[in-house]
């Protein structure tokens, strides 16, 4: 059998990799049209920023040393610009300028995405990047290292754009972001960006949320940045990362099937529409587990499960199912670990899926054991059955160990439930006796059995304050250094004594720091006859850093505030004791 694979990074190495496990009678050849393959894409802005000091340590394998290992032909600077499904053939185009047909038994391709350039005025200066490559990658290297580079404008704010915020600091440069979004990395709700919106500031990147940029103009001493709004930024350079779009051209030319997610439409077994070739990798669409819409995935380890599961279809014959991504992510920024799996409140809403959400801030490990430091977890779920449908988590500590956790859940098709049910392994260092991921659980389960009824911090902030009775729960030191507008301060330990003073002829509305003592006094007071209770979810801790509008470099208005950001642990790594350092955080 003669296999030909078009791409040579992630998805199409790994495939070739496989085949051969599988099969040494294949012959195997793979058409890469730059000069690498197998190559780490995720470690490109680490190279940038100094933090991966080795260039040779973003490849896993050279041309020669894989071509050697698993006998496969190699052909790098070999583009591929047409297939023939008829002929059963593709059309090659060396860098020499040579071009052959090669012919095929199965084909798979593996193109890729590449980033999105928008046709904008001045598009083309020689300071705007995109980072796709590590030919991109020595560009920007070089243009730092030898240009008069002080402050880099990035546009667009997703995971990649932030990874490189962050490592251009590193690099010495000053930083702003650009994001046509009220927030930072589209995959979370706002609430949960807001945190991040707050420790970027706090590492000195600008925000210009709500913004777009219209053109570029180069300029003696750099380039400007021109936005919507008016404004204009002065840098050194631009990098845009603003999103990719699948590489489809092959596929469409050919007359493969394109799905609406425009992305090669591919079966469960990673067929194409037709029988002889499959597709992998961010090229593709696929049925998002959850939904069952078509969707595109852009992360690498999908891509590589794919390429094992396509490598065994194309060798043994269709077997092998590939189930669906639902989008696992994370990411550094700065101190902050961001992750995401599954699908946010926003998303749900968009669709119109019914959903419940919980938010917690629980301490990473136990908090009597040094370096415990906070993470805030929302989950959402199903309000019929508890079915685990999206956790977003930030946090300085635990948080991959814990995205994946719930990643494990919501593929299973688990529920709320499964969350409590999880063993986890438990020493101080780690966690703590009830970890984070099992409090998640606990509290969504009390707003299923109702035994606590929640109120989302978009409900509050949209209430008329004459309306409800408003208590806050916290201690008087933590009410007199922040609190919500029109609530009255009644420490949950003193509620019983005062049950007096709060109104029985309006809903009553408790909030704490992150919600356990208003879930406390909550059923204090619904087992003292109040019949309207509810209580703020996530707390003044989701709430501050929700309702907060970070402020453009040098523009407050007065309406915008830096979102909150701390790293201590809150009330519930100890049980709810209050420790008046922590005033700011719980």
């Amino acid at each position: 059998m003669k296999i030909l694979i078009v791409g040579g990074v992630a998805g199409g190495a790994t495939a070739a990799a496989r085949i051969r496990r599988n099969s040494e009678e294949a012959e195997i050849i793979m058409f890469e049209k730059g000069e690498y393959i197998s190559y780490a894409n995720c470690g490109l802005p680490y190279y940038i920023g100094g933090v991966i000091t080795d260039r040779d340590n973003l490849f896993v394998q050279t041309p020669e040393s894989f071509g050697r290992r698993f006998n496969v032909d190699v052909r790098t600077g070999s583009e591929v610009l047409k297939v023939d499904p008829a002929r059963k053939t593709v059309s090659v185009r060396t860098s020499d300028g040579r071009t052959y047909d090669e012919g095929y038994d199965r084909l798979l391709l593996s193109p890729g995405a590449s980033a999105v350039v928008p046709p904008l005025k001045g598009i083309g200066s020689s300071r705007v990047f995109t980072l796709r490559n590590v030919y991109d990658t020595d560009r920007i290297k070089e243009f730092i290292s030898k240009g008069n580079v002080r402050r880099a404008v990035i546009a667009g704010a997703g995971f990649i754009g932030l990874e490189m915020a962050e490592n251009l600091r590193h690099a010495g440069l000053e930083v702003d972001v650009v994001e046509m979004s009220d927030q930072v990395m589209g995959p979370l709700d706002y609430s949960m960006a807001a945190l991040v919106h707050g420790h970027l500031q706090q590492h000195g990147v600008g925000l210009y949320l709500e913004r777009a940029v219209e053109s570029f103009e180069d300029t003696a001493d750099g380039i400007t940045v021109n936005l919507n709004t008016g404004e204009s930024i002065l840098a050194q350079m631009v990098l845009l990362s603003i999103g990719v779009r699948p590489e489809t051209s092959l596929a469409s030319e050919a007359g493969l099937e394109i799905g609406e997610a425009r992305g090669i439409k591919v079966d469960r077994y990673l067929r194409t529409s037709d029988p002889d070739i499959y597709a992998v990798g961010d090229a593709v669409e696929f049925p998002h587990p959850l939904t069952g819409r078509p969707w595109l995935n852009f992360l690498a380890g999908p891509a590589n499960r794919q390429a094992r599961i396509v490598a065994d279809n194309m060798v043994f014959g269709d077997k092998v199912l590939y189930e669906g991504s639902i989008g696992t992510s994370v990411a550094k920024v700065f101190d902050l670990t961001v992750a995401s799996t599954g699908l946010p409140a926003k998303r749900l809403k968009q669709m119109n899926i019914p959903y419940l959400s919980a938010t917690v801030h629980p301490g990473s490990n136990a908090g009597y054991y040094p370096g415990s430091a906070q993470i805030s977890i929302k989950i959402t779920f199903s309000p019929s059955d508890g079915k685990l449908l999206g956790a977003q988590i930030v946090g300085r500590a635990g948080v991959d160990k814990r995205v994946d956790e719930f990643a494990a859940v919501i593929k299973h098709g688990g529920t709320v439930y499964d969350l409590t049910m999880t063993e986890h392994a438990y020493a101080p260092p780690f966690s703590s006796a009830k970890d984070p991921v099992a409090i998640a659980g606990y509290v969504a389960g009390n707003i299923l059995s109702g035994k606590m009824v929640p109120i989302y911090w978009r409900e509050l902030k949209d209430l008329d304050p004459a309306g409800i009775a408003l208590i806050d729960v916290r201690t008087a030191g933590e009410y007199r250094y922040d609190h919500i507008p029109g609530s009255v301060n009644i420490p949950v330990d003193d509620i019983r004594e005062r049950l007096a003073e709060i109104p029985t002829d309006r809903p009553v509305v408790l909030y704490c720091g992150v919600g356990l003592r208003g879930y406390l006094a909550s059923n204090i007071l619904r087992q003292n006859g109040f019949k309207d209770v509810r209580n703020l979810v996530g707390g003044i801790r989701t709430y501050r850093a929700a309702v907060s509008r970070p402020c453009a470099p040098g523009q407050n208005d007065g309406k915008c505030t830096a979102a909150p950001e701390c790293g201590r642990v809150p009330e519930y790594s100890d049980g709810g004791r209050h420790d008046a350092r922590m005033d700011k955080c719980s």
